[in-house]
């Protein structure tokens, strides 16, 4: 049986940002018990950490809620430090950017419960990857929701990779329960 969270079965809003929330631990959950050494390392053929994926994913998510709102992001990447995103800096750690990423959730949360309506739209930069000119607030959190979900299946694969944990397991030990 699927288990709906409460938020999810009142109104769109709550479905929405529970859904994004739940993608959302799965990429926390993939960081369970390693050390910064384990969420840095890359033991997969791909470039990725789940370090980088979580620093990664809370910019993201911050950007896009930037942009509804029509402000700059909180950080600004072009080609030249584009490959900072997915990987931690001097400063940064685990704890650090989990700490950002609450904020950056109750941001998130804070502004998709603020407009009047899901259907009030904002516009987009004249870009290539950008699917249209303007996209609503309901788009933008199915947006969030695949993009999170895109990337917690990424950290299931590395955190398999590291140590053969899997997301049941870990949803498990998050839970403080066993996999039968």
């Amino acid at each position: 049986m699927v288990h709906i969270p409460a938020e999810a079965q009142g109104d769109e809003r709550g479905a929405l940002l529970a859904f994004i929330e739940e993608q959302r631990g799965g990429i926390r959950r993939a960081l369970l018990g390693l050390t910064e050494e384990q969420a840095a390392s890359r033991p997969s053929a791909s470039e990725l950490s789940l370090s980088g994926l979580l620093k990664h994913s809370a910019e993201v998510e911050q950007s896009w809620i930037a942009r509804a709102k029509q402000e700059p992001p909180a950080v600004q990447r072009d080609a030249s430090n584009w490959h900072e995103t997915f990987r931690l800096v001097e400063g940064e750690s685990v704890q650090s950017q989990f700490a950002y990423w609450e904020k950056v959730a109750a941001e998130t949360e804070a502004y998709v419960r603020s407009v009047p309506s899901l259907d009030d739209t904002f516009p987009l930069p004249d870009q290539p990857w950008f699917p249209e000119d303007r996209v609503s607030v309901r788009w933008l959190c199915l947006h969030l929701i695949r993009e999170t979900a895109r990337h917690a299946g990424h950290a299931d694969i590395i955190r398999e990779s590291l140590d053969g944990a899997t997301a049941f397991e870990l949803a498990a030990k998050e839970q403080g329960t066993s996999v039968s």
